[in-house]
């Protein structure tokens, strides 16, 4: 860590999400020209043990978001580039058999990280994909009979070309699933782009190694305890009751958001929240994370799909169908300090 760069864990608030948040934020805008979306949504799945899949044409810096967001946020960092002949093994690990000993040797895997990227995951085969399922979900592999607990803190970075359609084998609804949110890294429009040029002339060789850890990790894990103290209203459950309900009952959805998808909202929207400087959510933190939640796990209609109907149009339809709470629900909750807040 250089020695003008302020750590948030070196502050009085320590624990507060909001500070690690700016820390990071500022820290990753040394490199990264926009996207502070996805900044946003990678710190919340790091708060709230969520699991992130990026979707963009090759070039718009998928992998290199994730590199110095593990660089920033300290946290162990490995890249397993998805081939078809990769196998579940090569991402777990196995037994190596040491001649020198005569005894088999546990050799562990690139899963054994606390960020893990999956590059272009859908060019894995589904049998080698179903690998990740039961990490992101247990946090655990077992490995030949072996059950081995992974790193805290664990998370899934996966990326996706959605241009690609030959060699590739689309994620299993069971796989979308467990990511939390899915991304679609865009293009930068003319202005950033011409940012981007002037920044790289100015410094050719900028890259990851350019950026400084802000945070420790037992700073992260605390500031996750915090989130879980954020409250949520009633209205605002029943908001997120209501969005989720309206995806299992659109016309042009087959398979609707599952109660996975439900908690992605509590906890989404508690951290948001939490990185805001507040201790309570309002409607507007889940409205902001409703496309990246549900996204990726809508299964349309046949006659959705030959209509050229898209998961996002039905995200977009459901969020307007919707009302979320209005100023008749406000409430006034106990704060900790025997006082009061309003939600």
């Amino acid at each position: 860590m250089s020695g003008d760069q302020p750590s948030a864990g070196d502050s009085a608030d320590a624990l507060d999400p909001a500070p690690i948040y700016e820390a990071v934020r500022e820290e990753m805008g040394r490199v990264l020209i926009g996207n502070e979306s996805a900044v946003e949504h990678l710190t919340i799945a790091l708060f709230t043990r969520g699991h992130v899949l990026l979707e963009g044409v090759p070039g718009v810096a998928k992998t290199t978001l994730a590199n110095l967001f593990a660089r920033v946020t300290g946290l162990e960092y490995t890249r397993i580039q998805m081939t078809p002949d990769i196998l579940p093994a090569d991402i777990t690990g196995t037994h190596v058999y040491r001649e020198s000993t005569g005894t088999f040797e546990l050799q562990r895997g690139p899963i054994f990280a606390n960020m893990v990227v999956a590059d272009e995951i859908n060019r894995a085969t589904p049998k080698t994909q179903s690998a990740l399922l039961e990490a992101m979900q247990e946090r655990r592999v077992t490995i030949e009979g072996e059950t081995l607990t992974l790193p805290t803190p664990f998370m899934v970075v996966a990326t996706q070309n959605p241009i690609e359609m030959e060699g590739v084998f689309e994620l299993p609804e069971a796989q979308r699933d467990r990511f939390q949110f899915k991304l679609t890294v865009d293009l930068p429009d003319r202005t950033v782009e011409r940012q981007l040029l002037d920044r790289f002339d100015d410094d050719p060789d900028l890259g990851p190694e350019a950026v400084d850890r802000v945070v420790t990790i037992s700073d992260l894990v605390a500031a996750r305890e915090t989130v879980t103290q954020v409250h949520v209203a009633a209205p605002v459950k029943e908001y997120v009751l209501d969005l989720v309900a309206a995806t299992r009952d659109h016309p042009d959805v087959t398979h609707g958001a599952s109660p996975r998808a439900t908690l992605a909202f509590l906890d989404g929207a508690k951290a948001r929240a939490a990185i805001r400087g507040r201790e309570y959510v309002i409607p507007d933190d889940v409205k902001a994370l409703t496309e990246s939640i549900l996204v990726h796990r809508l299964v349309l209609s046949t006659d959705a799909d030959l209509s050229d109907v898209t998961t996002a149009d039905v995200v977009a339809d459901v969020t307007d169908s919707v009302t979320s709470p209005g100023a008749d629900a406000v409430e006034l909750q106990p704060a900790s300090d025997g006082g009061e807040k309003r939600e």
